[in-house]
Formats: structure tokens, C-alpha cells, sequence
């Protein structure tokens, strides 16, 4: 893991090292992005891929319509936002647990770099934000959205009563592929159902290699997981969740009207998912942060193989 500097004693064991946060940003800002996550920027990809599927997907299933770019930009913004405000709304309800965790204990708040009340007018204005994008949408889009704060709400408090914290956090992060699809369709059905489950899948499956790395620490303060309820066999468990996520992203976009081009090109983001699984080492101290990274490829990937499809 990147190790603290002794001159910014703020930056975290888990950022990407040479960060703009921490090379750039100026001091009275850098506990804020800190709380947001702009250090890390793997989690807000992550939170908006699967808006970029819904979106793209849409697509598909109506190319006349198109890909809608300027909704892309706004669910990109939003997708930086929300993620910011959730993590900020994380620490603040993971602080007493934060300071227990070598890979956590820097953060803001355990290490007094932001008062909690600090961090709750951080979080109010990330959420008021956001609130302004998801306006710009349609009304099923704006309901959809907002129902959504119910599991950003509960998702901090999952690990303290349930081995499956992963699998609300999927529910949570894989919400936009019924936003992106909402925004163009103007409602849902069983066609971004299918592709919601299937990013709840991938995110059970990448979340499960995330939290390899704080098993330990984990064991020791009673936090449950899923890499912790899979021990030795997370390996092949994993490897079934991406499965089934690949199998579920396939039959959406078959439903959508996707054809040969796309059932080719998805063999890219299904290999890389395969590589993650075969080459998973938890005994290697960057292994699982490196494989867990690189779903943000599985994500540029997919996205193209859907636009691919519906350039076509």
C-alpha cells in the first residue's frame, strides 16, 4: 500500500499514489476531498458505469433516439457527488470503527483533521448538489433517484448485523443502470431489471476482492463481510458472481435488440473479469486493490461494446 508521507501526514494508505489531492489541492481543501473520495477515483467510476449501461443500453433498444452525451455528463457529475456524499456520510457513521483500521485510520475524522460537524455541512452540500443534477431529469428518473438515499442510508450500518454488507452495497452502487435507462425511456422494465441484477452481481464479486484487505483488522473489531464469510473459497465464489453477472448483462442486451457485435466485443470485459479471479492472491499485499481497480477497464468495456452495438 502507498505509505504516508512524513510532510502530509493527512494522506491516506489506500490513495493512488502522486494523487492530485495530495500533490495539488490546497491545504484548507484536502480534508474535504479526503471525506469525498476525490483522492480514490476508482469509486466514483464505479458508481457510474452502470449509468453509462443504462444509458447505453437505451440505445440499443431505441437507436433512432441515440446516446444521450449530455445525460452521460450529468450522471458522471452526479455519479462524483453522490459518491462524495456517501462516503463522507460513511465516515461520519464508521468513525468510532475507522480509527481501528490501519488502512482507514487516517481518514478525516479519526484523525481530527475534520470535526463531524464539519463533515455534516461537507455532506449536505455534496447531496444539495446532486439534487440539482437529478432534477434536470424526467419524473420517473427524479422518484427513482431519490428513493435511492434509502440504501445509501442503510449500506453504512450492513456490516455491523449482516455477513452480506457487499450485496446492499451492490443494490446502492448498481442503481444507475435504472437511472441511465429511466432518463431515455421514460420508465422501466425487465430489460434494465436484468441489467441492474447483473452490476449487483459484478459489485458483490469486486467488492468481496476490496474487502480482502481488511480481513484481519476486521476479525478483530467483529466488521462482517462477504471475504470474511468466503475464507478460502472466495475465489471460485467470486468467480460465480461475475459469471452471473456476465450471463445477466448479456441476456439485457439481447433483449434491447444487441446482436452479434456486441456478444463479441463483451468477451473483452469477460476476460478481464476472468483475470481477476484466476490471478487473485490475497498473501500479496497490493494483489487484491490491483484486480478490484481494474473493474473500472470492465467498465469502459462493456460501455463501449453496448455503444459499439448500437453505432452498428
Amino acid at each position: 500500500m502507498t505509505q504516508t508521507s512524513t510532510n502530509d501526514i493527512g494522506s491516506v494508505a489506500d490513495a493512488t499514489e502522486g494523487n492530485w489531492v495530495d500533490s495539488h489541492a490546497p491545504d484548507w481543501l484536502k480534508p474535504y476531498a479526503r471525506l469525498a473520495r476525490w483522492d480514490r477515483p476508482i469509486g466514483f467510476w464505479l458508481l457510474f458505469w452502470p449509468c453509462a449501461f443504462g444509458l447505453a443500453l437505451a440505445a440499443v433498444a431505441n437507436p433512432v433516439r441515440g446516446f444521450d452525451w449530455w445525460a452521460c455528463i450529468l450522471m458522471f457529475l452526479g455519479s462524483v457527488l453522490m459518491r462524495g456524499a456517501g462516503c463522507t456520510f460513511n465516515d461520519i457513521v464508521d468513525r468510532d470503527i475507522d480509527d481501528k483500521v490501519a488502512r482507514t485510520r487516517l481518514r478525516p475524522i479519526p484523525s481530527g483533521q475534520v470535526t463531524t460537524r464539519q463533515a455534516l455541512g461537507f455532506l449536505l452540500a455534496q447531496a444539495l448538489l446532486g439534487l440539482v443534477i437529478l432534477l434536470q431529469f424526467n419524473r420517473v428518473t427524479v422518484f427513482l433517484g431519490i428513493a435511492s438515499l434509502v440504501l445509501v442510508i442503510i449500506y453504512p450500518f450492513m456490516k455491523r448485523i449482516t455477513w452480506w454488507p457487499q450485496a446492499f452495497l451492490g443494490l446502492a452502487f448498481s442503481y444507475g443502470a435504472l437511472l441511465g435507462w429511466s432518463s431515455q425511456m421514460g420508465g422501466l422494465s425487465v430489460t434494465p431489471l436484468i441489467l441492474y441484477f447483473g452490476c449487483i452481481l459484478w459489485v458483490i464479486g469486486y467488492d468481496t476482492i476490496y474487502a480482502m484487505q481488511d480481513a484481519e483488522d476486521d476479525a478483530l473489531i467483529g466488521v462482517k463481510s462477504t471475504a470474511r464469510l468466503f475464507g478460502p473459497h472466495t475465489r471460485p465464489i467470486v468467480a460465480g458472481f461475475y459469471a452471473g453477472a456476465f450471463v445477466l448483462w448479456l441476456a439485457a442486451a439481447i433483449l434491447a435488440g444487441a446482436n452479434l457485435i456486441f456478444a463479441v466485443l463483451a468477451l473483452i470485459p469477460a476476460g478481464l473479469l476472468a483475470w481477476q479471479v484466476q490471478t487473485l492472491d490475497a498473501l500479496k499485499p497490493e494483489n487484491p486493490k490491483t484486480r478490484f481497480r481494474s473493474n473500472h477497464l470492465v467498465g469502459i468495456a462493456l460501455t463501449l461494446a453496448l455503444l459499439a452495438e448500437w453505432v452498428w
